[in-house]
C-alpha cells in the first residue's frame, strides 16, 4: 500500500490548526515551559488544501473515531512499546502514523484494531519486514485524545485487541478515550511511583477509589480519589515502570483516560428511571 505523506511535520499539533477551537486543542491542560507545544501559538496556517479537507464529511472510513461503534475490547495490559517513526497528513484530508513495534505485528492483518496509548485504531499498512505499521486517524480524535503531542520519536503504548481465549488479566477497556488528563505530580516511594493525575468534574464522577481506570491505555487501580483538587491517584509497582510509558512523562503532559464503562451504564439507567420501574 502506497502512502502520500506531504510534508511531514515534527508534531500532530503542527498539521491540525486554524479551524479546531484552540481552547480545546491547545489550550485543554496548562503546558510545561520545556514543551514542545510551546511552539504551536506560532505556527504559520496550514495550507489551504489541508484546511478545507480538514472537516470534509467524506473522509475514508479507516479513519476511525474514538466515538465508533465498539468492535474491538482490549484488557489495558500493554504488550509493548512502540516508537512513532513517521507522522503527518495525507490526501485525503486524514492523518497517519507509522509505529515501529515487533510483538503486535506477529499476527497483525489489515483492518485489526490495535490500541495506541488507549486509543483503538484501525491498521491501515504493515511491513513485517521493516517491522512497522500504520494507522489512520481523524481530526476528531487528534482533538480529544494525548495523541495530538505526539512526535517522530515518541514513545507508545501498545495492545492488540482482546480474542476470545485471551486470558483476561486487567479490566475491559474499550479503547475508546473518554477524555484527557495531566499529570500533577509524581513521587517515589521505595521501588514503586505515584502519579497524581487532575481532570474534568464530568470524568471524575466517575472515578472511584479501588475502581478500574484505563490511563493511557493501562489498566490501573484508583488509590484515592481528591474531589476538591479534581484529581485522582494511582501507584506503578517496578515492573509496570519498566512497561508503559507513563513513568516517562513528565509533570504536566496529557494522558488519555478511559473510565470503567460500568459507572456511564448505571448512570443512565438512573437517569431513565429504570430502577425505579423495577421496584
Amino acid at each position: 500500500m502506497n502512502m502520500a505523506i506531504s510534508s511531514t511535520p515534527t508534531s500532530f499539533s503542527k498539521s491540525l490548526k486554524p479551524s479546531l477551537p484552540k481552547a480545546r486543542v491547545f489550550n485543554l491542560l496548562k503546558t510545561p515551559p520545556n514543551s514542545h507545544l510551546r511552539y504551536t501559538l506560532n505556527l504559520k496556517p496550514p495550507p489551504p488544501r489541508l484546511l478545507f479537507r480538514i472537516g470534509n464529511p467524506k473522509s475514508k472510513s479507516q479513519f476511525k473515531s474514538h466515538h465508533s461503534p465498539i468492535r474491538s475490547l482490549f484488557t489495558g495490559i500493554v504488550e509493548e512499546i512502540g516508537k512513532v517513526k513517521q507522522l503527518g497528513s495525507d490526501d485525503d484530508g486524514g492523518f497517519t502514523m507509522t509505529i515501529h513495534a515487533k510483538t503486535v505485528l506477529e499476527d497483525v492483518n489489515l483492518g485489526d484494531s490495535i490500541s495506541i496509548n488507549g486509543t483503538c485504531l484501525t491498521v491501515t499498512h504493515f511491513d513485517t519486514q521493516l517491522f512497522e505499521f500504520t494507522v489512520g486517524l481523524s481530526p476528531e480524535t487528534l482533538r480529544k485524545t494525548s495523541l495530538i503531542e505526539l512526535q517522530m520519536g515518541s514513545l507508545v503504548n501498545l495492545e492488540r485487541a482482546l480474542k476470545p481465549s485471551t486470558r483476561m488479566g486487567g479490566h475491559f477497556v474499550q479503547g475508546h478515550v473518554d477524555g484527557t488528563g495531566e499529570i500533577v505530580s509524581t513521587e517515589p516511594e521505595g521501588d514503586s511511583l505515584w502519579v497524581k493525575v487532575k481532570t474534568t468534574p464530568e470524568l471524575l464522577k466517575y472515578i472511584v477509589p479501588k475502581g478500574f481506570i484505563a490511563v493511557d491505555g493501562t489498566s490501573l487501580t484508583v488509590v484515592k480519589v481528591f474531589d476538591e483538587e479534581e484529581c485522582f491517584n494511582f501507584m506503578l509497582v517496578a515492573y509496570t515502570q519498566q512497561n508503559v510509558v507513563i513513568p516517562l512523562k513528565k509533570v504536566g503532559q496529557k494522558v488519555n483516560l478511559e473510565v470503567d464503562i460500568l459507572g456511564k451504564y448505571v448512570e443512565r439507567l438512573l437517569n431513565n428511571g429504570v430502577v425505579n420501574a423495577i421496584k
